[in-house]
């Protein structure tokens, strides 16, 4: 049993994520929906498995940290891939990504998007639960302004999911752990390569937050990803995340750089055995900047409601527009293969040492205690007698 196998059964089952756990069976993630298939994988295959693609170089941070993120190409298709320790060993959550290449067209999104992109500074927020697709959105963004305009795009990300050959703009991509020790560190260099464009992969802490809104006042187009539900939700997370005494500056900042938050969920269509995304589109307009200034935030979905005119979308308009829509994008394998990256091999072949590791030490996982009996139709697993040490020995 091989990883690309596996991989290559998930793609033809059109599966968005595949999860591997020792002793247990594959599972695959289909149209939201998780399904089991084929035998239990022994712990040690597993392992192989991780070590293959953590690679020599950087195996010692992972078994300091028990867990590594990383993207890398199998069987032609692009994949986000978290390993980590479990109670029964080595496990994998594997998302599979587009295997085209990402646009608005392709990913059925409405063209105003594009609009947003033609600014030279400002702030787009794109926000929406786990699995929702803000990254392939993002991808799209970058990839219009890739194919009509001469920018310098710089994007931090962790890891890299979308890679980008450059066409008429000049792209550096960078990869947290691997090329920045994080997201504060290449945002401060961010702003000393002269960008035009910049793209974040993820905002949870304030310093990230706040070095965002900072290069999004400085003449930046910059882009980045906030986990909400919805485009109120989203600034008044970014609001909440600092102290309270400085929320008023923070929010003011937010309302001078902000261009649009857009909120976007994935919804299955029968009628084309596709999932689409529905979006929530948030255009900053004065009224909307003043909200921001106030902390008004529930007074934005009145704001959005209303402001068709400005280019807003509301979710039950979206999903309107989509009713309507005639011309669909559906995925086969003659659509264009998203680019290629050279340096997937980096982590393994990286001619500077290794980014060090996170000062926290991981804790070596405790026994499990004795199951107790379930109830009947409840299935348990239990761990694998030994624990991830002795798997470890057994390897060597």
């Amino acid at each position: 049993m091989a990883l690309d196998s596996l991989i290559a059964t998930a793609r033809q089952q059109g599966a968005s994520d595949l999860h591997l756990e020792a002793g247990v069976s594959p599972a695959l993630r289909i149209r939201g929906s998780l399904r089991t298939t084929g035998e239990p994988i022994p712990a040690q295959t597993l392992l192989g498995f991780a070590r293959e693609l953590i690679g020599d170089a950087h195996w010692p941070q992972f078994l300091e940290r028990r867990s590594a993120d990383l993207s890398k190409t199998i069987q032609g298709v692009r994949c986000r891939i978290n390993i980590f320790q479990t109670s029964r060993g080595i496990g994998f959550a594997i998302r599979l990504l587009a295997s085209f290449q990402a646009t608005l067209e392709k990913l059925n999104l409405h063209p105003d998007l594009k609009k947003l992109v033609a600014h030279p500074h400002g702030l787009i927020l794109v926000s929406g639960p786990t699995g929702s697709g803000k990254s392939s959105t993002l991808a799209a963004l970058i990839q219009e302004i890739n194919l009509t305009e001469s920018r310098h795009i710089v994007t931090l990300e962790s890891p890299i999911e979308y890679t980008f050959r450059p066409r008429r703009a000049y792209i550096r991509q960078r990869e947290v752990g691997r090329d920045t020790p994080s997201f504060e560190q290449g945002l401060l260099d961010a702003l000393r390569e002269d960008p035009d464009v910049l793209m974040v992969g993820e905002m949870r802490e304030p310093e990230t937050m706040r070095l965002t809104l900072n290069a999004s006042e400085t003449g930046h187009l910059v882009m980045a990803t906030v986990h909400s539900s919805t485009c109120a939700e989203a600034l008044q997370r970014v609001a909440a995340a600092f102290p309270a005494e400085i929320q008023a500056g923070v929010c003011a900042q937010l309302a001078d750089c902000l261009l649009a938050v857009i909120s976007q969920r994935l919804h299955f269509r029968p009628d084309l055995n596709i999932r689409v995304p529905e979006c929530e589109v948030l255009v900053a307009t004065h009224a909307v900047k003043n909200f921001i200034r106030n902390r008004d935030f529930f007074k934005i979905i009145s704001a959005l409601e209303t402001g068709a005119d400005h280019g807003m979308w509301s979710f039950q308009r979206y999903r309107t527009w989509l009713d309507s829509r005639k011309n669909w994008h559906i995925p086969d394998e003659n659509s264009e293969a998203p680019d290629s990256e050279s340096s997937d091999a980096l982590p393994s072949a990286d001619p500077l040492p290794p980014m060090p590791a996170a000062p926290k030490a991981g804790k070596k996982a405790e026994p499990p205690p004795p199951s107790a009996p379930k109830p009947a139709g409840r299935i348990e697993i239990e761990p694998i007698e030994g624990g991830f040490e002795d798997i470890l020995k057994k390897l060597e």
